[in-house]
Parts: C-alpha cells; structure tokens; sequence
C-alpha cells in the first residue's frame, strides 16, 4: 500500500481509515468487508486499518488474565486473520490533520520515523485510556489494567510481593515491611477494580499453597472510591450485593475516600489515613485517547461530539464513536450520551459500517439507537452479578449469565473455544503459579503502558 498517495488520485481507489481496533473498529471493518464483498465492490474501495496491536482486545476479561484464570492469547483476537480484505498500519495514530486529510502514525521504530496515512473517509475509534487526575505520586507508582502487559506485570508484581513478604525475618522491621507488600490498594469502584479485586482475591485464596508463613487473610484488600456505590452501573440493589460479598471475602471497601498522594512505600487517603502497600492499581475511570485533542473538533468531556448518525460535529466524511464519541441517547430524551461501553461500541460498529458505505453510495445512512441489554460483572468463584434484560442476578445464576454473554461477545470461533477451554482447565485443575517476569517495571506504568506520553509531541514531525 501508497501509505503517501495523494487523495482523491484519478483511478484510485476510495481510502477508508479506520483508526483503533477495538471492539467499534474491529466490529465496522468486519461489516464493512462483507458489504464491499457483497456488492462486488472491493476493487474501488480501500480499508486500512491504525493498531498499534496486531489483534483486537477483549478488555472485559483481563481482570481474569491478570489472576491466571485466562490465558492472553484467549482474549486476543487475530487482526489479519479475521479482517483478510483490511491492510493493517501498524503504529500509534498521534495526530489527525483535517484539512490535509492524513493521519499521522508513530510505529514506535527507534528512529522516530512516522508516516503519514492519507484518507478519503476516516473513522476515529481510537478507545480510551485510564483516567488519571493529578494526585501527587500515582503517575510514578500506580497501574491501570487496560492492556495485556498491564494484567501480567499486575500477576507478576503480586506474586513477587508474596513472595519477598514469605521470606522476611520475624523482627520489627521485617514485619513492618511485610505488611507494605502484602497490602493492596484499588482506586475505582467500577468495573476494572471492583470485577479485579474480586478475582485476584479469590485467586490467591486458591493458591495459598504457594507459600509457607502466609495465609490468604493475612493480604489486606483496599477498595476505594470517591462515590458511594460500589458497581454504580448496575445499580443501588447489586451495588449493594456486590460490595456485601466482598466485605464478607474481606475486602476493606471505603467509599468517599480515594488516594490523596501516593509513593512506592505507602498511599495517603482523603481521610488522613496512612496505608503502608507497594501495590497501587489505579481503575478510577477512562477518558477518551489523547488522539481526540487533536482533531479540532467540539467535545463534551473529552469525547467528540457526533450526531446520531456517529459524524463527527463540522467535519466531512469523518465518523466516531466508542470510547471517543459522544454519541447522543436515542432511547432518552434528556440530552444524555451513550456510556463508554462495550456493549455499545460493538453495535455503534455496526452503524459505523453502514455509514460509511452509505456514503460511498451503497445503502442508506443509519442512526445509533440501541437500549442496554444489561451488564455484567465477575467477582471471582461462583460470586457475580448481572441485569440481563433489567432482570437482576447474583451469585451462580449471575456466573452463568456472564461467562455466557462473553463466550457470545467475543469475536472469533477460536477465541471462544479458547475460553471455554481456559475455564474448563481451571474448573477442573489447581492453578499454575509461576512468575514470567516478561513485563519491566517502567513499561507496566499507565503513561507507558498506554502511551499516553506519545502525545506530548503529536504532530511535531
């Protein structure tokens, strides 16, 4: 591919350019190729596709990934593979010019080469990443759970800290130092750290075996957030279940609390207290991807403004939505946005595709009205809870509901077998508890992790 071919070139085909492989992206290029195959117009249309990653990640379940349940590959669904009429860019998109029609992408070579890739229709789907605000220290010490190194560096650094804390002496100090890192502290009473400290809880009780001197009640569990519902998305009665079944684990869950500043050595809480922890996870919200800041186009808290149809606000031939659009609520009628979900950005793909085909005059433009069918949320063992349908679930009913509704969600026949295998395997056999130090430390930080600090420079080249 002509990754610097003029636009609009005599002969050339139409560029399409989607920007982001998650669960919006992936889902539109999959439509998108069937349309074109459908209409026998693959030749006059050209789908190319921005992903730092050559697979599309299903981030529901990397709460399990990070307590050994699932394996990566599980989660991780083949771009090439799965979207053959595609051509994969692989790099960051750091910047979008409007006027001169490009995208420019960072590959991340050593060189600091970039490449600008022209279009002719753009879809911005770029995700989110994890929201941080500016409390001293966490930048330097906390991580997210967003991407696939962040889930095992987050299993790594656990079993480290266990197992640093089995071998101290039994003195003042040793014991003062054991109680740091056998402390863990999780900002965020949503879904990434409310579903994580479920899992990594029940995890460790399933492998307390490890060690010799530690029991599983001897880690110290601290659930925060500034709110005072555990769970808000699925509302007061599970919020209320939910937070009850792991009071009853042993998690500490302090709401109207969070972190007020933070070290590798203790965290400082909002209420004055001092927490002793060398495990900080910070799950405290997303915010759309820097990428967003560079388009010059309206937002509403960060995301960009779209109409029903998913067009980005004043601009031409250019579509969002996900995590990076504010896509207006059809189903109500106080002006509210669509939440950043999953549920949602799948089926806004599906529009996405659509519209974009509509616009090079095959079909009709659609618009995005879609009513929740429910959420889930996983807290490990046979404790969940779920609103399939508005109908409220909990406990072994509420399991079967989710690890259902993700076999269904997933793409890929593969992945699914993949799941259905993992949870099997892990049903049946004790887990497999080995630290692969395969993740650095630095990388495992959310600016790095996430490559947030790309953008500092967007555009500089």
């Amino acid at each position: 591919m002509d990754r610097d071919r003029p636009t609009g070139e005599i002969g050339a085909p139409t560029r399409v350019v989607v920007v982001g492989a998650g669960f919006a992206g992936f889902t539109a290029l999959r439509r998108l190729e069937r349309l074109l195959a459908r209409r026998g117009a693959e030749g006059d249309i050209e789908l190319v596709l921005v992903s730092p990653q050559d697979y599309m990640l299903y981030t529901p379940l990397l709460p399990e990934v990070a307590s050994g349940v699932l394996q990566p590959r599980s989660v991780a669904v083949p771009l090439r593979p799965t979207l053959p009429g595609t051509t994969v860019v692989p790099g960051w998109a750091t910047a979008v010019d409007v006027a001169g029609r490009t995208v420019t992408v960072d590959p991340g070579d050593a060189d600091g080469h970039v490449v600008h890739v022209p279009w002719d229709r753009l879809v911005l789907v770029p995700g989110s990443v994890t929201r941080q605000f500016a409390v001293p220290g966490v930048e330097a010490v906390a991580h997210g759970v967003k991407t696939v190194n962040e889930a095992l560096f987050l299993r790594d650094h656990l079993l480290a800290q266990l197992d640093r804390a089995d071998a101290l002496p039994d003195t003042a100090e040793g014991r003062a130092e054991r109680e740091g890192r056998l402390t863990v502290v999780a900002v965020g009473a949503g879904y990434t750290s409310t579903e994580l400290v479920g899992q990594l809880q029940r995890w460790l009780h399933a492998i307390a075996s490890r060690w010799e001197r530690i029991r599983p009640a001897d880690v110290r569990w601290l659930l925060l957030d500034v709110s005072h519902t555990v769970l808000p998305e699925l509302g007061p009665v599970l919020g209320a279940v939910a937070t009850q079944v792991l009071r009853r684990r042993g998690v500490d869950v302090r709401l109207g609390t969070t972190v007020a500043s933070a070290t590798d050595r203790a965290v400082v809480l909002t209420d004055g207290t001092t927490v002793p922890t060398r495990t900080l996870i910070w799950g405290a919200g997303v915010v759309a991807s820097p990428l967003v800041a560079t388009v010059g186009a309206p937002t509403v808290r960060g995301r960009l403004v779209v109409d029903a149809q998913l067009r980005v606000d004043g601009l031409d031939h250019v579509w969002a939505a996900g995590d990076a659009a504010a896509v207006p609520d059809l189903t109500k009628d106080d002006g509210a946005v669509m939440p950043p979900t999953a549920q949602h950005a799948q089926r806004q793909g599906v529009v996405l595709a659509d519209n974009v085909a509509a616009s090079l005059g095959l079909g009709h433009p659609r618009r995005y009205a879609h009513r929740d069918l429910g959420l889930v949320a996983d807290l490990g063992g046979r404790d969940a809870v779920a609103n399939p349908l508005g109908i409220p679930l909990t406990g072994l009913p509420a399991k079967v509901v989710t690890r259902g509704y993700h076999l269904l969600a997933v793409p890929g026949a593969g992945n699914r077998v993949r799941l259905a295998v993992d949870w099997a395997l892990g049903a049946l056999l004790a887990p497999h508890t080995v630290r692969l130090a395969g993740v650095r430390p630095d990388d495992a930080l959310i600016p790095a992790a996430q490559h947030t600090a790309i953008y500092d420079t967007a555009g500089s080249s």
